[in-house]
């Protein structure tokens, strides 16, 4: 970790993250960098809030809020498609855009993966990231990730289809 990038706090997602949910998971900007491809409703974000054990092994994934050095939700860190027979799990990130470029989400990649290796004893995280995204590439390779393959017409937007690169980090 690098002494100068902002501190962060990672904490479990509570019903008053609702709203923070809410605005990041039916932001349309979004969906081309995930799975998501129609909105969410708020009641449909409670009860996930109000069902997630917040244990990878019963959920297959976990959800954390980042919070800056304030104590502010400043995004959403996640690790999903959690795999226990081989230890990995995929790792998704979202920073508030009022809160980019400031060096927070390196800050809380470093505390996932911290986390990940410490607690969870996972050996890897990746990522799959559209080559075009050159702000997340090089996010995560600072983090210390590597390409590993590059996967044709890996994410289609709606319109067209974009080649994305794994990105992988053994821990």
């Amino acid at each position: 970790m690098t002494d100068n990038l902002p501190q962060v706090f990672l904490r479990a997602i509570e019903p008053e993250d609702l709203d923070i949910l809410y605005g990041i998971e039916n932001d349309m900007s979004l969906w081309n960098v995930s799975v998501t491809s129609v909105p969410y409703s708020r009641y449909t974000l409670y009860d996930y809030i109000a069902n997630t054990k917040s244990d990878i092994y019963a959920d297959r994934q976990v959800r954390m809020m980042i919070e800056n050095a304030n104590h502010e939700v400043v995004g959403i860190i996640d690790l999903i498609n959690f795999d226990p027979k081989h230890m990995r799990a995929e790792i998704g990130i979202v920073i508030e855009r009022k809160h980019r470029n400031k060096g927070l989400a390196q800050s809380a990649i470093n505390k996932i993966k911290e986390y990940s290796l410490d607690i969870l004893h996972l050996h890897q995280l990746y990522a799959y990231i559209n080559v075009d995204n050159k702000q997340s590439l090089n996010l995560f390779e600072r983090c210390g990730f590597l390409p590993s393959n590059e996967l044709k017409d890996w994410l289609f937007d709606g319109k067209n289809y974009h080649n994305a690169l794994l990105m992988q980090l053994f821990l």
